[in-house]
C-alpha cells in the first residue's frame, strides 16, 4: 500500500501542478517551485539521516553496555508476561523485548530522536526472527502500530514552543502545560485503540492478566502525573517552572537511564567503554540505510504540498463540515492533521503558523498543539524502521497505524473542545 500511496501523491501533484502552471494566471513558476521542493526534500531528508547518526551512534552504544551487563534481559524478563501475548512468535527473553521497552519509554517522554534508534534497534532484532525477510511479521505490525499510537507523558518540544510563542506575543499569564491533560488522555486512547485493532487481527486475547496489569497501572501513573503537575500550578509556580519541571522528568529520566548501565557495566566487571564503541560503530551504518527511504517520502509530500493539493483538501473539508452543520473552529488544524502522519517536522511547521495565525493562546492555537503531540508520523516511521531492515512488503501495518491515528487525532479534537471551547 506504501508503494500506491507514493505513487499516488507524486503524480497527481505533478498534474494538479501542470495544470495550474497552464491554465492559472500567475503560476507558471509552479514547476520550478516543485522542483526546487524536491531539491529541498532530498537535501533534508539526507541531512536528517546524518543528523541522526550521532544520536544513533550514541543510544546503540548505551544499549550494547546494558546488553553485556545483564541489564537488557533483565528489562525483558519483567515485560515477558506482557510481551508474550502482544508480540506473537518472539521467544521469552529475546533482546527485542528490552529495545521496544526502550524505544516505547522514549516516546512516551517526548524524546524523538531518542526514540529512533531504539525503535531501528529493535526492529533490527525483530527481523532476525523474521523467515521471510521481505515481508512483515506480526510482531513488526505490532510494534509499528504501537509506536505510532504510542502514549505521550510529556510533549516537552511542545511545550517549550508555545511558551517561547507566547513570549513573543506577549501573552500575559500564558500556561504553556494547559493542554498536558488532554495530550496524555488522547495518546492514551490511539494507543488501546491501536493495541485493539492489531490484536483483533492477529487474534490476539487482549482480556488477560498481564495486559489488564499494565493498563492498570498506567491508568494509575497518568493519575499521578496529573496530579502533580496540578500541584505545581496550585502552588503557585510560574508557567515556565512548570515547563521546566515537566523538561526536567523527560531529561532525567535519559540521564538516569544512562547512568544505569554504565554502573551496570562497572558492576559485571565489563570494558565498558570497549562495547559502547562496539554498539556505536552500528550507528553510521543505520544512517545509510534510511536515506533511500526518508528521501523518497520527504519528496512526495513536498511535491503534493506544493502543488497546492493538501489546500484543496482543507477547503473540501471545511465546505462539509459548515454543510453538515458542524462547528468548524477546527478547519484551520486540518493541516496539521493531515500532515502529521506523513512529517512530523512538516506538522510543526503548521502548527507554528496556526500559532501566528490566531494567536498561541486561540482555540485553534491549543487544538492544534493537542494533534501535534498526539500520534506520530506513521508514513515516516514506516519508511524508515521497515527500510532499515529491508521489509518492502508491509502488509496491513499501514493501515492499522493509520486507524490508530484517526482516532487518535478525533478525540484529540473532542478534548480540545471539551476543555478549552
Amino acid at each position: 500500500m506504501l508503494n500506491y500511496i507514493w505513487v499516488a501523491l507524486l503524480l497527481i501533484g505533478f498534474v494538479v501542478g501542470l495544470l495550474k502552471a497552464i491554465f492559472v494566471p500567475g503560476a507558471s513558476g509552479m514547476m520550478t517551485d516543485m522542483l526546487n521542493g524536491i531539491f529541498s526534500a532530498s537535501k533534508t531528508g539526507f541531512e536528517i539521516s546524518i543528523g541522526l547518526t550521532g544520536v544513533m551512534a550514541l543510544w546503540l552504544g548505551v544499549m550494547k553496555i546494558g546488553e553485556k551487563a545483564g541489564v537488557i534481559n533483565f528489562v525483558s524478563r519483567a515485560v515477558a508476561p506482557l510481551f508474550r501475548t502482544l508480540f506473537k512468535k518472539v521467544p521469552p527473553g529475546h533482546p527485542a523485548y528490552g529495545s521496544i521497552t526502550m524505544n516505547l519509554s522514549a516516546n512516551m517522554l517526548g524524546l524523538g530522536n531518542a526514540a529512533t534508534p531504539l525503535g531501528l534497534k529493535a526492529m533490527g532484532e525483530l527481523q532476525e526472527l523474521n523467515e521471510d525477510k521481505e515481508r512483515a511479521t506480526d510482531a513488526q505490525i505490532m510494534f509499528l502500530v504501537l509506536n505510532t499510537a504510542g502514549i505521550t507523558l510529556v510533549p516537552t518540544s511542545v511545550i517549550a514552543i508555545r511558551q517561547t510563542m507566547a513570549v513573543e506575543q506577549k501573552v500575559a499569564n500564558f500556561n504553556a502545560a494547559d493542554i498536558f491533560l488532554p495530550t496524555l488522555i488522547a495518546t492514551f486512547i490511539a494507543f488501546v485503540c491501536g493495541m485493539t485493532i492489531v490484536a483483533i487481527h492477529q487474534r490476539i486475547n487482549l482480556f488477560r492478566l498481564p495486559v489488564l496489569i499494565f493498563l492498570a497501572i498506567f491508568g494509575a501513573l497518568i493519575g499521578g502525573i496529573y496530579w502533580y503537575v496540578q500541584h505545581l500550578m496550585a502552588s503557585g509556580a510560574s508557567t515556565e517552572q512548570v515547563s521546566n519541571t515537566i523538561g526536567a522528568i523527560g531529561s532525567g529520566f535519559i540521564l538516569s537511564l544512562i547512568m544505569l548501565f554504565l554502573a551496570a557495566g562497572v558492576i559485571q566487571r565489563q570494558k565498558v567503554f570497549e562495547n559502547f564503541v562496539e554498539g556505536a560503530k552500528e550507528g553510521f551504518n543505520v544512517a545509510v540505510r534510511i536515506i533511500p527511504f526518508l528521501v523518497g517520502m520527504l519528496l512526495a509530500i513536498s511535491v503534493f504540498r506544493v502543488s497546492g493539493c493538501m489546500d484543496f483538501i482543507v477547503s473540501g473539508i471545511a465546505h462539509a463540515a459548515a454543510w453538515c452543520g458542524l462547528n468548524t473552529d477546527f478547519v484551520p488544524v486540518v493541516p496539521v492533521m493531515l500532515m502529521k502522519p506523513l512529517s512530523g517536522s512538516g506538522a510543526q511547521g503548521l502548527m507554528v503558523d496556526v500559532m501566528k495565525q490566531y494567536g498561541v493562546a486561540s482555540f485553534p492555537g491549543k487544538l492544534a498543539a493537542i494533534l501535534q503531540g498526539t500520534t506520530e508520523t506513521t508514513f515516516y516511521v514506516l519508511a524508515v524502521y521497515f527500510g532499515s531492515v529491508g521489509v518492502k512488503n508491509t502488509r496491513n501495518a499501514l493501515t492499522l497505524g493509520l486507524i490508530a491515528d484517526l482516532v487518535g487525532m478525533v478525540a484529540a479534537i473532542l478534548l480540545g473542545y471539551l476543555f478549552f471551547h
